[in-house]
Formats: structure tokens, C-alpha cells, sequence
């Protein structure tokens, strides 16, 4: 449970119908099977001590009886063991029949919740059999014992900081207002639904997005487990789709038609961040709810999720190909609604050779296109110096030409050479100052250009140099419109890529293909033998290692041990642990020491769940205080 993670199980045992007795035998195995996986709540299907297709046969008493008797077996089996276990079968209650979910833990049964909505339409029938299930929690005297009963019913875990359980049945996911929501609304965490969802065609994409959709709405886990091999094919068919998702996302499912046992690590810490962080998200009703505090014994759960190395980028193809159309179309959006606004007819861009300045001048040429303004009003300026290699500056010319924008070349060596005797900088002394004296006199030529042509200063700096503070304030940091504001680095190299593939242009192709291929820099170090001596990823560290730092920590709000933890995961086979801490350290010192350079951001478009704008996404002081950050990196 170390970093809100617990292990869920979604089970379908291979049953009998109107057999208590081996189908508790099947189901007692799958417990055993999913506590050796170190599963915490376990969820078998509806009905599934005595089967789902049992029809009329619900109605004999020597099949009910056995069925409590099954249920006692199948609570001996969880003895010794706290994890929650959900198991579906039929039982009486003053003279009716109610269709519940056994709530087991280490040998007692904690509750029962029936289920609340009976469906009765097409082929289903269980009105003829099945009462719907009270709200308001009852006690019910089970075999001696009191024990809750009633839909209306919460499961609160000590080890786990915000975990809280709710159940509901099949049909009530159907519902227009189904339990979980009421659940969700009055503090669970984690849903569970015990289902018998038979198979007609299309009736799995339905029933998926409907488990995605209510994780997602509901900002929880949901854990669905369904009947499968065994039950009756008299009329129907039952394919066994479990599915475990969380906040929209479905993190594994079965195969259906084979019987298939699923687990997956929820984390229940991430959901609380996005509960704390959703306004919109209302609690309610806690006060209509019976909560049952339920022990565990804190463990750290072994990981089986996986956490891609590159979160803004989509691992499918299709996906990807879909992003990268849809970034370049609201940086473009973006970029043509502030020219409307403006009046302007021309734009100015400073371009290196270097990836942000090529996406920024891709954008910028989409942009004038929608606007019906001739390319030929983009200024495409280069300006070399003392640290510009031959291979960039040919890039940054072919590019503007390709294009069909205007290249300006203005070599700054003599203005910067003089600006330096001016202030006494020794121009053999390769500081800071040496470095930002040559951006801050590329943005002062751009902007003169800019207020000369009556156009904007296109910003090219994207968020992973946001983040990290890699500008030069009042220099590369300041512009006009930062089309790749919102932008992460790893990402940037993809809508080039994209941009490569699909523009139908072998010059356009090639040079863009070229860009990729060069190392990143801001080339403000002499080249040593005419190549890059500065490479931005030996100073900084990886941007692919500090875009996944960013995303965790301003999108799921994660702690710096947890990041770590995930990231020696998902970069096992490329960085070794002590590079990856190394860099992470990098990171959140820099990120808080950099703040007043996002503070004063020029406006920019968001394009995903991640930004750094001051004026929406992050609203951070400048003068916040990283210690505890950097203390638990300390102790890693």
C-alpha cells in the first residue's frame, strides 16, 4: 500500500449451476490464487455460489440453504486473510428473495448489499425471482449472527489513506442514477461490481465504456467481475469480461470466452488528488451511509502496473498520428485568433535549426495559411554567433526557404563582442553572462524587427524549458504569442516527426529529418572541430526523464519517492536508478528556483493536461519553498 497503491482482483471461477458445493470449491481456489498475488480486494460474478442461470431453481429451499452453507465455506477460506472479498449468491430475507454480494473478511461476513435495480426486459427475468434492494442499511440475522444489510453501505480501510469501498450489482451500472455514483458521492474510492453480463455482438463495447465512464465521472476505481465458463448456454452465453479501471482508464480486462482472472494496482492516492483538484466534485450524503471500518495490515504492494516512460506521447500509432494533428491545429488556432485580434500581417521568428524554433515556424506558417496571409510576411531570422554550427545554420536557412518565409541573416558577433567591452565582460571567460548576453541580443533584434514590420515575436520555447527554467530572462523567455508554451520537449520531437511524415515535400522532409537528428542546444559555447560543444541534455539531465517528472508531479500530484519509484520502473532498461535520482534532484531544484521566469509568461495555448501558465494551470509563488521536496529526495 506504500504510495496509495493496492492490488485489485477480478475473478471468474469455472462454475456449476444450482451447485453450492463445488462452485464454493472453485471459488475458495480463486482466493487463495489471488492472496498468493498479494490481491487485497477480490470480486467474484453475481450469483456466482450457485450460478446465475439457476431460473425456478432460485425458488427451492434445498438450493438456498445450500447456498449459506456454501457462503460459510467460502468465509472459512478467507480466515487469516484481510483482504476485502466480494462474492454474489442468493438469499432469503423475511420471506423474500434478494440477489446480494457477500462482503468477507478474514472468516466473518461484514455485510450484505443487495442488489438495487432488477432488470426484467428482454432476456432477463429477475423480477420473477428477485426483490430490489433496501437503501437504508438493516440488520439481519444471518445464522446467529447481526449483520448489515442494505445497499447503503461503505467499507472504510485503515492501511490506506482515502481508500473506501462500495458495491453495487450488474443492472445498477445500468441505472440512470446507479448506486455508485450515490457511493462515490458519499466518499468510496473504489467501486466493485459483481455482474453476470451475458454476450450479444457489440454488447462488450457498451458495457466497457460504461465501466470507463463511471470511473471516470466518478474519479474511482472500478473493479467488474462476470460470470463466464459454466453457466448455462440453454439461451444464453456468458464470456467471462472483467475489467479493472481507474478515472476513465481501463487498466487491464480479460479475454472473453476463456476463463480469465484479472489484477491490477490501483492507485487510490492519485485519486484523491483529482477528487481534491476537481472542484466541480461535490461530497454528499455520507450521513445516509452505514461506514464499516475495516482493518489491514500496511504492505507495500508489489508492483504489476507499468507507467509509460513517455506520458504526453500515445504509444498507438493511430493516437499518435490523432495528437499530433490536433496539438498543430490549437497552436495554430490559437496563434490565427491573436493575429484577428491584433491586426498584425507579419511575424517574426528567431530560427536556429533547433527543434522549438522549427515547430514554432511549422505552426506559424499553418497559422498564416488559415488566415489567408502570404508566407512571405513571416520573417524567418538567423543569427549566428559564436556558438552556431554549419549544420544548424544550413538547417535554419533551408527550412525558412522551404517554407517560403523570408530569411533575414544578422550575425551578432560584433554587436555582442561590443555590448561585452561595454559592460567589461571578459569575452574568453565562458559564464553565464557570456551565454545570456548572446540570447537577450537576439530577442532585442527580433522585437525591433517586429515593431519595424508592424508584426508579433513568435516565442519558441517549449514547457519542459519552462519548468526547468532553461531561458534566458528577458531573452529567449520573452515574446509576442509562445505558440509551444504548453508543449513538453518529448513531444515537440513528435510533431516534427509527424510533420516530416505527412507534409508531402522530400525538401520539407529532409531537413526537417535532419533537425531531428541534431543534438539539442543552444549552441552558446564555441563548436570544438565544427560540431555542438553545449548539449542542453549533458547539463540538464534528460528531458525525457524530466518530462515524466513534471507530468507526475503537476498532473497526478505524486511525491518525489513516488515518482522515483515508478521511474526506475518504467526506465529500468535505459537509465540506471542512481542517473535517475540524480536528475530528479535536478529537477525539483530547479523547478522552484525557476518560478519567476514562468511568473511573467508570455500568453501561449495550453494543448494538454499539463501547463505552467500562471495565469491558468499553476498558480505557484515564486518564492516557494522547496525543502520538503528536496528532503525526501535526500533520504532516497
Amino acid at each position: 500500500m506504500k504510495h496509495g497503491f493496492i492490488k485489485a482482483a477480478a475473478m471468474t471461477p469455472k462454475i456449476r449451476v444450482a451447485d453450492p458445493v463445488y462452485n464454493a470449491e472453485e471459488i475458495c481456489k480463486g482466493i487463495r490464487e489471488a492472496g498468493g498475488k498479494g490481491a487485497r480486494i477480490i470480486v467474484f460474478p453475481e450469483l456466482c455460489i450457485t450460478g446465475y442461470t439457476c431460473g425456478d431453481l432460485f425458488l427451492q429451499e434445498l438450493l438456498l440453504s445450500q447456498a449459506r452453507e456454501a457462503l460459510h465455506t467460502v468465509a472459512d477460506a478467507t480466515q487469516g486473510s484481510d483482504a476485502l472479498v466480494f462474492v454474489g449468491l442468493a438469499l432469503e430475507k423475511d420471506h423474500k428473495l434478494y440477489n446480494v454480494a457477500a462482503v468477507l473478511q478474514n472468516g466473518e461476513v461484514l455485510a450484505f448489499i443487495p442488489k438495487r435495480y432488477i432488470p426484467s426486459y428482454a432476456e432477463f427475468y429477475e423480477t420473477r425471482h428477485f426483490m430490489p434492494g433496501n437503501e437504508v442499511p438493516e440488520t439481519y440475522l444471518f445464522d446467529g449472527e447481526e449483520v448489515p444489510f442494505g445497499t447503503n453501505i461503505l467499507f472504510e480501510v485503515d492501511a490506506l489513506h482515502g481508500l473506501t469501498v462500495g458495491c453495487e450489482i450488474c443492472e445498477d451500472i445500468w441505472a440512470p442514477l446507479s448506486p455508485g455514483t450515490l457511493h462515490a458521492l458519499a466518499g468510496a474510492t473504489v467501486l466493485v461490481n459483481l455482474s453476470a453480463s451475458n454476450e450479444t455482438v457489440g454488447k462488450d463495447v457498451y458495457r466497457e465504456m460504461l465501466v470507463k465512464s463511471s470511473s471516470a465521472k466518478l474519479i474511482a476505481g472500478y473493479i467488474y467481475a462476470s460470470a463466464g465458463e459454466g453457466e448455462s448456454t440453454q439461451d444464453l452465453v456468458f464470456g467471462g469480461h472483467n475489467m479493472i479501471a481507474e478515472n476513465g482508464t481501463i487498466l487491464v480486462q480479460s479475454k472473453r470466452f476463456a476463463p480469465e482472472n484479472i489484477y491490477a494496482d490501483l492507485d487510490i492516492h492519485r485519486l484523491g488528488h483529482e477528487r481534491r483538484r476537481m472542484m466541480s466534485y461535490l461530497p454528499e450524503g455520507r450521513e445516509r451511509y452505514l461506514v464499516l471500518p475495516v482493518h489491514m495490515e500496511e504492505e507495500e504492494t508489489a508492483l504489476e502496473r507499468t507507467f509509460g516512460p513517455r506520458p504526453f506521447v500515445p504509444s498507438n500509432r493511430e493516437e499518435w498520428e490523432k495528437r499530433c494533428e490536433e496539438i498543430l491545429s490549437i497552436q495554430s488556432y490559437g496563434l490565427k485568433k491573436r493575429y484577428e485580434h491584433t491586426g498584425c500581417q507579419s511575424a517574426v521568428i528567431g530560427v536556429s535549426g533547433g527543434l522549438d524554433s522549427t515547430l514554432a515556424l511549422l505552426v506559424t506558417a499553418r497559422a498564416f495559411d488559415m488566415l489567408g496571409i502570404n508566407r512571405e510576411q513571416i520573417t524567418a531570422v538567423t543569427m549566428p554567433c559564436f556558438g552556431t554550427t554549419d549544420r544548424t545554420y544550413d538547417n535554419a536557412c533551408k527550412l525558412a526557404r522551404t517554407l517560403g518565409a523570408v530569411l533575414q541573416e544578422i550575425d551578432i558577433r560584433e554587436s555582442v563582442t561590443v555590448h561585452f567591452r561595454d559592460i567589461g565582460q571578459d569575452i574568453e571567460k565562458h559564464d553565464v553572462t557570456y551565454e545570456n548576453g548572446q540570447a537577450r541580443e537576439r530577442t532585442q533584434i527580433l522585437m525591433d524587427i517586429a515593431n519595424r514590420t508592424g508584426g508579433l515575436v513568435i516565442g519558441t520555447g517549449d514547457m519542459s524549458e519552462l519548468a526547468l527554467g532553461w531561458a534566458t530572462y528577458n531573452g529567449d523567455h520573452m515574446s509576442m504569442y509562445g505558440v509551444n508554451a504548453g508543449v513538453p520537449k518529448t513531444l515537440v520531437r513528435h510533431l516534427v516527426q509527424y510533420y516530416a511524415d505527412t507534409c508531402g515535400n522530400d525538401g520539407l522532409r529532409e531537413v526537417l529529418l535532419d533537425v531531428l537528428d541534431t543534438p539539442v542546444s543552444p549552441e552558446l559555447l564555441p563548436p570544438v572541430d565544427g560540431t555542438i560543444s553545449q548539449k542542453t541534455e549533458d547539463l540538464v539531465g534528460p528531458y525525457e526523464l524530466h518530462d515524466f517528472f513534471l507530468y507526475y508531479m503537476l498532473r497526478c500530484g505524486f511525491e518525489p519517492a513516488k515518482i522515483y519509484r515508478i521511474a526506475c520502473r518504467s526506465f529500468q532498461n535505459m537509465y540506471d536508478n542512481d542517473v535517475i535520482l540524480k536528475w530528479l534532484k535536478t529537477f525539483y531544484k530547479r523547478f522552484f528556483a525557476q518560478q519567476f521566469k514562468r511568473s511573467c509568461l508570455p500568453d501561449g495555448p495550453k494543448v494538454g493536461s499539463v501547463a505552467v501558465s500562471p495565469r491558468g494551470d499553476l498558480r505557484m509563488p515564486s518564492d516557494a519553498c522547496a525543502d520538503i521536496w528536496l528532503k525526501q529526495v535526500e533520504e532516497l
